[in-house]
């Protein structure tokens, strides 16, 4: 199952369901279900069946029928927003000998988190930090480089489960982390640091997260600057085992969103400028496209 939230003139934010080229956008609520996560995490403790749901909700005239293309151009009177109004976002890194590749400077500290038993972890966003599908995400003013990060993100369940996948921009200002490491604060979290959408899909749609192909071109002024191609094949972590540290001590909400690393680097001299659009995709998931502002 795909699941979106679009947001209608009045701002209320709808739950819906991406079946083909078509999306089910519910009008109100139904079985005490309106947001996504009020579905995923009915879904996690087994008090629906989502099929069944869904059947019912259609039965009852619940769910208006939209063209996929059009809600996401905009149309028919509502816009396309965040999937998932999430808890809280994490991010992990180093999670890719790419990456650890890129940011080691020889002070050997990438390396070891690389092949230590405890993974990088940082706190990454809140919501209003958040960017949804074509959403503008942010540039900081103080940075020279500052990069996409195209990633696999996970849902979290109260419990600690997975409950769904999307596609996710851990946007970051990597000459400031570069400059010192403890700047990875200020690297990581400021306006529009981070994206992610269009859809969050159920782990039973999927399949295999660890054979996933992920894509991101960086558009300007309608040519192409930088195309980047990576597999959750080259994860170094497992899914479940960054799940776990993360809730070690912590206690992590529901609808807790975890983005997982890149293995995409954009390289230095094609960092973000402003007007830039970002483009992530995954056949499994959708595209999702953001246009660059400084913030």
């Amino acid at each position: 199952m795909k699941l979106l939230q679009a947001v209608d003139g009045e701002g209320t934010v709808h739950l819906g369901l991406l079946e083909g080229g078509r999306a089910r956008v519910l009008q109100r609520a139904h079985a005490q279900v309106a947001t996504t996560l009020d579905l995923l995490e009915a879904m996690d403790a087994g008090a629906l069946d989502a099929a069944a749901w869904a059947r019912e909700a259609g039965e009852a005239g619940g769910l208006r029928e939209v063209d996929w293309k059009e809600l996401a151009a905009g149309g028919a009177g509502l816009r396309l927003t965040m999937p998932l109004t999430p808890a809280e976002v994490w991010g992990a890194g180093v999670t890719y000998r790419r990456s650890a590749d890129f940011r080691e400077e020889g002070t050997g500290i990438y390396d070891r988190v690389y092949d230590a038993e405890r993974p990088e972890l940082f706190f990454k966003a809140t919501a209003a930090r958040c960017a949804g599908p074509g959403q503008p995400i942010g540039r900081r003013r103080d940075s020279r480089f500052t990069a996409s990060e195209p990633e696999l993100a996970v849902v979290i369940g109260s419990s600690g489960a997975i409950l769904g996948y999307t596609l996710a921009n851990d946007v970051s200002a990597w000459d400031i982390e570069r400059e010192n490491p403890l700047y990875l604060p200020q690297s990581k979290v400021y306006r529009g640091c981070f994206a992610f959408g269009p859809v969050i899909v159920t782990p039973d749609e999927v399949g295999d997260p660890y054979a996933l192909e992920l894509e991101c071109r960086v558009e300007r002024g309608g040519r192409e600057v930088f195309t980047g191609r990576a597999s959750t094949s080259q994860l170094k972590r497992r899914l479940g085992d960054l799940v776990e540290w993360l809730r070690r001590s912590n206690d992590v909400p529901a609808g807790t969103i975890l983005s997982t690393g890149t293995g995409i680097i954009q390289p230095l001299d094609a960092g973000l400028e402003e007007g830039d659009v970002v483009v992530i995709s995954s056949s499994a998931i959708g595209e999702l496209r953001n246009p660059v502002v400084v913030v």
